[in-house]
């Protein structure tokens, strides 16, 4: 019997070269993992409505999960079996041609609580809901359409200090809003604030949703670059850390896991680990 098995991804960073967005470096990989049928699981910080471009652009027509585990998007004919059980729950919505399972927090009130707790501790924070479209697409490198896209947020704010606080500072704060039940966590360009859900959760629950409808334990890769991507990677069997664009990698998750480390940087790198950890797979099932 063929070995199942799963691919998670992060964007930004590490399927998506840092500055100019491109997957081509990944293209080889890529082209592997569409002739072995492997699901492809896009789980990052971006929204429904920015995956849905890469989506198309990389011809993946597998499930996904949008602004770090907020929420978990699968085709409506996807997953059949899976979808029998989904029937009847009342966590499933219908939308768009999507069964979704929401994860997340509502966006309004995040952004309420974001500014309620910053400014207990006199810090001032600019949010994507505070970003034009113009200063989105000046700032992060996108182009009108992607930014537009960008604010179209439903579970997770981005968000930035414009003052600047110290570790001890920012621990607290972290520790303030874990006490409300939410999280705040440092992504590649920003900081992040969800609700309960992390990559990790969202992660954890399709790789269940897959073992049902396969009847069979699976196999999963993860790969990410940055802090928010240490929850899905300790879902995974094999975790894969990318090099950061500054060509380093990120020492709290490798202190944290036993990560294989990608050897390039973004893109490069992914194709790399995806190449060399199916051929391990490969050689572990002979």
């Amino acid at each position: 019997m063929e070995k199942k098995i799963l691919i998670f991804t992060d964007l930004d960073g590490t399927l998506l070269d840092y500055h100019t967005y491109s997957f081509k470096p990944a293209l080889s990989a890529l082209k592997e993992l569409k002739k072995r049928k492997i699901p492809l699981i896009i789980c990052t910080s971006k929204t429904r409505a920015e995956i849905e471009i890469y989506q198309k652009k990389l011809e993946n027509h597998h499930p996904f999960i949008s602004e770090n585990g907020g929420a978990i998007f699968l085709p409506e004919d996807y997953l059949k079996k899976t979808s029998l059980g989904l029937k009847k729950c009342e966590c499933i919505k219908r939308k768009d041609g999507y069964k979704v399972k929401e994860l997340g927090t509502p966006y309004n009130i995040l952004r309420e609580k974001l500014f309620e707790i910053t400014e207990k501790f006199s810090q001032k924070v600019k949010g994507f809901g505070d970003m034009s479209v113009k200063e989105i697409k000046k700032n992060y490198g996108l182009n009108s359409k992607e930014a537009t896209l960008a604010k179209k947020r439903e579970y997770d704010e981005p968000f930035y200090f414009v003052t600047s606080p110290d570790e001890d500072t920012l621990k607290r704060i972290q520790e303030k809003f874990y006490k409300i039940g939410l999280n705040m966590v440092k992504g590649g360009r920003l900081f992040h604030l969800t609700g309960g859900n992390d990559k990790g959760k969202a992660t954890k629950i399709l790789k269940k949703m897959y073992e049902k409808e396969w009847e069979t334990k699976i196999k999963s890769i993860g790969l990410g670059d940055s802090l928010n991507d240490l929850p899905m990677l300790s879902e995974v069997d094999f975790p894969v850390l990318v090099k950061l664009h500054n060509g380093r990698y990120e020492e709290k998750i490798i202190k944290k896991l036993n990560p294989f480390l990608a050897k390039g940087i973004g893109a490069k790198g992914w194709n790399e680990a995806i190449i060399k950890i199916l051929e391990r797979i490969d050689e572990d099932e002979k």
